[in-house]
């Protein structure tokens, strides 16, 4: 494919990295929408902030010298409460000045049209409007039909209704003279920019927000490479062109950890780390361990693509995917791409001050710009749905075992604090930053059944006669096996099969479509519901340390403080159904 970025002159005395050839409060006056910036699923009472002091949080479970985890994750140190000299520190503090930063700022935004990137600019547009521009890379065969997306699946979208009354008649105008749609693609070389485009951009971006990604857990090999891998370094080249150029931003998971077990520390990969060797090391040859070599890797995919040919291409690149993800350590295509995004990243930085934002399971907003909203089915969300319709009773996972959510307004409350926070400091580094609950405030799975099921027995879904479902309480099981023979049991109950022998072929095939459909979930999902790490946040709670009362309220991110039941219950499976069942 050649270089990984322009032919113009102009650019030609940059270095260009190759890999073989690739590289505040708004109320709606109707009841439907209330964009707010305090309560809903959070540990609070009245008009008080969303986020409770982590001091309150730690009080509950540590007294005065005891001992906890340092931030290195390695030493025990004692517990209490701070000094004289860090209260007044803290009485003192002026925050990160994230308002300030975004003042003026021109960004770069991929994946614009997505979950997150939508909530990421609705954010930004509502409490900073005086950002400069933002560029927002849309995958479209021109301009024309990139504008075209631009107003329907952005400025359209229901996300943006806060703004849409603020502004009135004037919001499209106010919209399109901050928001600038790039036809262009992060799987391109150059991006997919005409030349004197992408020269234009590069004068004026102070900051890159990568996320652009195909998150499909299984996805075809070729296909998750040229987006989660290849992308990074296509925009990292297209970054050291980038005059003003104060940070790149890199939207990831906490998932790229892998195969990693116990509390996972926020450490940035290095080219060619595996998980597989990390865990096996003490216990085997070092030639016997895989070796990844992230170019090995694209050239096999590429190969693999010629190979594989016919109607069995699909499921073999699949397959492939899965089959080197397993091999060295990770538990799908989708995180093991991911990961090898980050790895170059590392790799090619050189000056350009980095950050790496790790979130866990994204789920719906908390509280902005109003609670619950989503769209599309998150990682839960089949699941919910079809437990509220009463086709699946069971799933796969461990009672005790640990989900870790986060909303999906915490995730870019947090990216803008780390924005700010190091897009000032022009030290080339990398920082990571995992949004995550699973050390801090974990939701556990009996639980979070619990919570599915006191939902619907409140609200229940109805059918299409207009009954409401009565749903059992959801039991959980240790192996697929276990999972098959009850879907099967369950189904017959249900369907009435053995009372019916005239209709048993077809409903026997209708069945059989069901139990697979829902094997094929658990079959996915359990490398999920059975996860045996957890991911520390101790740079994540840092960060918010150096934030004042102000930025706490107005871009608070404590995990800690989210009241589990009250967010599952009364704001994510309420957004759910209105978001994306859309009433049914």
């Amino acid at each position: 494919m050649g270089a990984l970025f322009f032919s113009s002159p102009s650019f030609a005395t940059k270095r260009v990295v190759k890999f073989s050839g690739w590289c505040d409060h708004l109320k709606r006056r109707k009841s439907v929408v209330h964009c707010q910036t305090s309560g809903n699923g959070v540990r609070s009472s009245g008009v008080s902030s969303v986020l409770s002091e982590r001091s309150m949080l730690a009080s509950k479970d540590h007294s005065a010298g005891s001992l906890v985890l340092s931030p290195n994750g390695k030493d025990l140190v004692p517990y209490g409460p701070p000094s004289p000299s860090t209260t007044s520190f803290v009485e003192m503090n002026d925050g990160i000045g994230i308002d300030e930063f975004l003042r003026g700022k021109s960004f770069l935004i991929t994946g614009a049209t997505g979950f997150l990137a939508k909530v990421l600019i609705e954010k930004i547009l509502r409490t900073e409007p005086d950002v400069a521009k933002i560029y927002l890379l849309i995958k479209a065969k021109n301009q024309e039909a990139a504008m075209e997306r631009l107003k329907n699946e952005i400025i359209n979208a229901e996300v943006f209704d806060c703004l849409q009354q603020a502004y009135g008649k004037s919001y499209q105008a106010f919209m399109l003279s901050k928001l600038v749609p790039v036809a262009g693609d992060v799987c391109g070389s150059s991006l997919g920019l005409e030349k004197d485009f992408a020269e234009a951009i590069a004068k004026e971006v102070d900051v890159i927000v990568n996320s652009a990604a195909n998150t499909t857990f299984d996805e075809r090999y070729d296909i998750a490479i040229d987006i989660n891998t290849k992308g990074p370094c296509h925009l990292m080249n297209f970054a050291k062109n980038c005059k003003k150029l104060k940070l790149f931003l890199q939207v990831s998971t906490a998932y790229v950890n892998g195969q990693r077990q116990g509390r996972i520390m926020e450490k940035p990969f290095c080219i060619g780390d595996s998980i597989a060797r990390e865990s096996n090391i003490s216990e085997a040859q070092p030639r016997l361990l895989p070796t990844l070599n992230i170019e090995a890797e694209i050239k096999l995919a590429l190969d693999s693509k010629e190979a594989f040919k016919g109607s069995t291409l699909a499921q073999k690149m699949k397959e492939l995917g899965l089959e080197r993800a397993k091999k060295h350590g990770w538990q799908d295509t989708y995180v093991f791409t991911k990961a090898m995004g980050e790895m170059v990243i590392d790799q090619m930085r050189g000056e350009i001050p980095v950050v790496i934002i790790r979130p866990s399971v994204i789920e719906s907003t908390c509280r902005e710009p109003f609670p619950g909203w989503m769209e599309g089915n998150r990682m839960m969300d089949p699941i919910v749905l079809y437990y509220g319709k009463g086709q699946l009773t069971g799933f796969v996972a461990d009672p005790n075992g640990v989900l870790d959510v986060v909303p999906a307004d915490m995730v870019v409350n947090a990216t803008l604090a780390a924005m700010a926070r190091h897009g000032g400091s022009g030290k080339a580094e990398t920082n990571i930053y995992q949004i995550a609950s699973s050390v801090v405030n974990p939701l556990i799975f009996q639980d979070l059944t619990s919570h599915f099921y006191e939902h619907f027995k409140s609200s229940p879904c109805l059918d299409n006669k207009g009954n409401p479902i009565h749903v059992p309480i959801m039991k959980l099981f240790s192996s697929i096996e276990d999972f098959s023979s009850h879907l099967w049991r369950d189904a017959i109950l249900r369907s009435g099969l053995s009372a019916m022998p005239s209709q048993t072929g077809k409903l026997l095939r209708k069945l059989e479509k069901t139990v697979k459909q829902a094997k094929y979930l658990a079959d996915i999902y359990q490398p999920y519901t059975f996860y045996g790490g957890r991911f520390d946040n101790s740079n994540t709670q840092r960060l918010m340390d150096c934030m004042c009362e102000e930025e706490k309220s107005k871009f608070g991110f404590d995990v800690g403080s989210i009241d589990w039941k009250d967010y599952i219950s009364n704001v994510h499976i309420p957004g759910l159904r209105r978001h994306v069942m859309k009433g049914r």
